[in-house]
């Protein structure tokens, strides 16, 4: 009797909140966002780094061309992971709980992150070490795709309904202000000379790793599990397998989403991965000028998170995100031209504009999209799986795609951004098919499925 008080207390609890000023909700923000910014400080740090040291320190006796291919084929290798990853813990998030998920994932992304500043070069361990390099990547991999799902649910699951699009959207900005952290981090070991920098500079960011998982499991072990995964608590056997039941009953949500969101991650591959070695490698300009222009433009869309999904909470996910996408159709070829004339001021515009606008505008209320798509008894999963899978075909085997095309058309950038447009013009298309989740009751839809 009383568990069932419980439980109707849990579901009833985020419906009381007037606001998300509340200690409780101020301290479920903090850990979505500082939790998800560590996580992606790990990841966002190996692909700074593979843009300027791995093709240098692990792929050695290659050419340069095929070393930086080598380097983005292992960044690949991390986000081909990442659905994976958010399956295992999606299963056991929505099983089990959200909140024993992502400390988990937290503790398994800073050991490999340690452990990538701890490994030898291939110089000294021949093949061991770019065999290690890819093995810790997997583990990075399989940790960032549980901890944004679960990072953003614990924040929207709490929330009141009119702010779900916000709250959910702390997980979003806690990305880039992590990627803010780890380009910050190279750009200030990047002043030393560059043999002391590729002997063991580059490795002081992965080593603070540590430390700062630390400080992220201290606020995450204090915050609540979530009040509408605690109302199907007693069902959960009913669960079994979360995973099955989001691709017979939902396949056409996790497609269209997946769609619109690999718009956003075309843009994350290009500019702050692959552009960044293009920029240093092929046209010449300055390794710290250009971190730290990468930085800004990751704050930037911060505040562009910040501002949309604010603005999803009144206008809907739906208009606010194709914004951006409308924009990144457009600005596509305009910013490739602006790379190919090797200017650093046209970089940073560049860069601020696609990060900015067209990244943040589709990223913001992404959080809220995709959870919306879902059922609570599933959402972990679901929401988990078609963020991942973004991630994964939108940023993944960007860089090393267009590194590859880059080598076949001569240095020319034109088909690059003629790929680029065309994605956000099937994001379009996808966002068309899919309902305004805007004004959904989580709670009551569990009783509609």
């Amino acid at each position: 009797m009383s568990s069932t008080l419980n439980n109707r207390s849990s579901v009833e609890a985020p419906m009381k909140v007037p606001s998300l000023n509340s200690p409780q909700m101020r301290r479920i923000l903090a850990s979505s966002f500082i939790g998800s910014a560590i996580e992606f400080y790990d990841f966002i740090l190996y692909a700074t780094a593979a843009s300027l040291v791995f093709n240098k320190v692990f792929f050695v006796g290659l050419t340069p061309g095929v070393a930086i291919f080598a380097s983005f084929a292992t960044l690949a290798v991390g986000y081909l992971a990442r659905p994976l990853g958010g399956i295992i813990f999606g299963h056991f998030g929505d099983k089990i709980g959200r909140k024993g998920v992502l400390i988990t994932s937290m503790a398994m992304m800073g050991g490999a992150s340690t452990l990538i500043g701890l490994l030898p070069p291939t110089a000294q361990i021949g093949m061991l070490a770019p065999i290690a390099l890819i093995t810790l990547r997997v583990v990075q991999g399989l940790a960032v795709g549980g901890e944004w799902g679960g990072a953003m649910l614990m924040a929207l699951e709490h929330a009141p309904k009119e702010r779900r699009g916000f709250a959910a959207s702390f997980a979003n900005m806690g990305g880039p202000a992590g990627a803010v952290m780890a380009t910050l981090a190279v750009s200030a070991v990047s002043i030393m000379p560059n043999e002391q920098f590729l002997a063991w500079g580059w490795r002081i960011p992965f080593l603070i790793s540590i430390a700062l998982v630390g400080i992220g499991l201290v606020i995450r072990l204090k915050v609540t599990e979530s009040p509408l995964f605690l109302a199907l608590e007693d069902k959960a056997e009913e669960r079994k397998t979360p995973f099955m039941e989001v691709i017979t009953k939902y396949p056409k949500s996790v497609i269209r989403g997946t769609l619109v969101g690999m718009s956003s991650y075309t843009v994350q591959g290009l500019m702050t991965v692959w552009a960044i070695s293009y920029v240093v490698e092929e046209v010449g300009l300055d390794r710290t000028a250009v971190l730290n222009i990468k930085a800004i433009g990751a704050a930037l869309t911060v505040v562009g998170i910040w501002v949309s999904s604010r603005y999803s909470d009144k206008l809907g996910r739906r208009p606010v995100m194709m914004v951006g996408i409308l924009a990144g159709a457009v600005a596509a070829l305009p910013i490739m031209w602006m790379l190919e004339l090797g200017q650093l001021w046209l970089f940073a515009i560049a860069l601020f504009v696609a990060n900015g606008i067209i990244q943040a505008f589709i990223f913001g209320p992404f959080g809220a999209f995709t959870a919306e798509l879902f059922p609570t008894r599933i959402r972990y999963t679901g929401a988990s799986l078609v963020y991942q899978l973004s991630s994964t075909v939108g940023a993944g085997f960007t860089p090393m795609i267009v590194a590859g095309l880059v080598l076949l058309g001569g240095g020319s950038l034109w088909i690059a951004g003629g790929v680029w447009a065309a994605a956000f013009i099937v994001a379009a298309l996808a966002m068309r098919g899919i309902k305004e989740g805007r004004d959904a009751d989580l709670g009551a839809e569990e009783m509609s499925h």
